[in-house]
Parts: C-alpha cells; sequence; structure tokens
C-alpha cells in the first residue's frame, strides 16, 4: 500500500500536480463518454493513491460572453469510494445531475471548463459565537454548517471569487443550508471546515493547473 492512504482515504495534501492533472482529464472524459455512449466507463490504469478513498466535488462551468457562469456542481464529503471513481461519479452527477441545471448536451464541450476539488475530512470548528471567526480562513477553508435537518456546503472557492470576508462567507453558508444569515453565532449550529486541492482547466481540454485560492483572494479582493 501507499503510505499516503494510512486511515482509509488519501488527504489532498498528499496528492502531485499530475494526480490533479489526471483527475480533471478524467472528469471530462465521463461526461464526454457519456454523451457518446450512454455508458459509465471504466477506469483506466492509475497510480494507488487514486484508488484510495476520497471525496470529491466537479465543478463545471460554461463561457458565456467572455465569462465563466457555473454549469453544475455536485460532490461529496464522506469517502465512500476510490477517489478516481468519485471523480467519475461527480462529474457525472455535476453534468446531468443538478437541479439547478438541465444536462450538459454535447454542443456546449467545446464551451465547458471542468474543475476538480479534493476534499479533506470536515472537522468541527470547537469555538462557540463570535470565536468562530477566528478559526476560518478564507481562501483555504470551505465551510459546513447543519442544523437538524439543514445542511449547507460552500466550497474554498466560493468567497475567493465574491471577495467575502469570513463572516460574510458564515452567513452564506447558514443561507445555503436554508438558514438564518446569523445560525452560526449559535451554540446549537453544528459548524465545520476543510479543505482542498483545487485543479482546473484554464481553458475547454486545455491545459490543466492547480489553483493557489489564497493567492488569487489577494489579487482579487484586497
Amino acid at each position: 500500500m501507499v503510505e499516503a492512504v494510512a486511515g482509509g482515504y488519501v488527504d489532498p495534501s498528499q496528492l502531485r500536480l499530475e494526480d490533479g492533472i489526471t483527475l480533471v482529464r478524467l472528469a471530462r472524459r465521463a461526461v464526454e463518454e457519456y454523451l457518446r455512449s450512454r455508458r459509465v466507463i471504466e477506469l483506466p490504469e492509475l497510480d494507488e493513491r487514486l484508488l484510495a478513498r476520497g471525496m470529491t466535488f466537479t465543478t463545471i462551468r460554461k463561457i458565456l460572453g467572455g465569462d465563466l457562469v457555473l454549469r453544475g456542481c455536485i460532490g461529496y464529503l464522506v469517502p465512500i469510494e476510490p477517489l478516481a471513481r468519485n471523480v467519475v461519479t461527480t462529474a457525472l452527477a455535476a453534468a446531468f445531475e443538478d437541479p439547478r441545471f438541465e444536462p450538459v448536451s454535447p454542443e456546449e464541450l467545446d464551451q465547458l471548463v471542468f474543475e476538480v476539488s479534493v476534499l479533506s475530512v470536515p472537522q468541527d470548528i470547537r469555538s462557540r459565537g463570535r470565536e468562530r471567526v477566528r478559526e476560518v480562513k478564507v481562501g483555504q477553508d470551505g465551510l459546513v454548517v447543519e442544523y437538524r435537518v439543514y445542511k449547507g456546503v460552500l466550497l474554498p472557492e466560493v468567497p475567493v471569487e465574491y471577495c467575502w470576508d469570513v463572516e460574510t462567507f458564515l452567513s452564506e453558508t447558514c443561507i445555503k443550508a436554508g438558514l438564518d444569515p446569523d445560525c452560526w453565532l449559535s451554540d446549537k449550529v453544528r459548524v465545520k471546515k476543510f479543505y482542498a486541492r483545487v485543479f482546473r482547466e484554464v481553458t475547454p481540454r486545455g491545459e490543466v493547473v492547480e489553483v493557489d485560492l489564497a493567492k488569487e483572494y489577494s489579487r482579487r479582493c484586497l
């Protein structure tokens, strides 16, 4: 076994850039093949690291008028299947099952940019009330808010895209969960954080790079 998979799942820190490139290419290939044949692809031969259990979100964006707009985003917060298989699962779900959008069509493929985020296991923020702000870093952390049957998740990319500060990020995660914006101040609400490695196509079918979210936040927002 690869030492990196100790504990039963692959942590984002254990990945190399070439792993991220492989995962993004796999996400696109899964969607393109499904559009051609309505079949779910088999996994190619891969490094053992990518066959350990892992958690991913696949985000698909579409180029419209020079801008990138969201076209689908689905993911998992529990490592229930091999990392590479989970990319196939989330890519197909983002393309064809996101309830916010119509299924992706073959005509769109040349306008789509694929992004794969590999997540760590979410950990509870132990602080209470307003002290929770101290434990969240924009450009590094993603958030999960849970209260009874309500649950909201926002990836680390989101506050970077909108230039949110930490309090806004917490509030928007509450809203995503269907709760009041200040729900994160309540001790009854569970708040977790996780981090992610984000790999993204620069252009459709183009170069794949790792996104430095902290640097992007500083450049865009500070």
